[in-house]
């Protein structure tokens, strides 16, 4: 892999940018998303795009994220 590939790959990722207005980095930063929730916009974003690996695998990352998310709210009473 060449330096400008590798650049490419690190700074407009295929599996995030190609074919797509807006990348989910700028989405979460736009709806000003914490950690967790932001994981769960990018690896939904990202779901059967990423070049050898299952579309199940995002999912799944996307509702651990999500699951974080919702025990930090119990922890800090936020729901009802």
């Amino acid at each position: 892999m060449d330096s400008e590939t590798e650049s490419d790959e690190i700074g407009n990722p295929p599996h995030y940018c190609e074919g797509r207005a807006y990348e989910p980095k700028d989405v979460i930063r736009d709806w000003d998303l914490n950690f967790n929730l932001g994981n769960v916009v990018k690896y939904i974003s990202r779901n059967g795009r990423k070049t050898g690996e299952p579309k199940i695998k995002d999912l799944l990352k996307a509702r651990q994220y999500l699951d974080f998310e919702i025990e930090a709210l119990k922890k800090e009473g936020k729901i009802c």
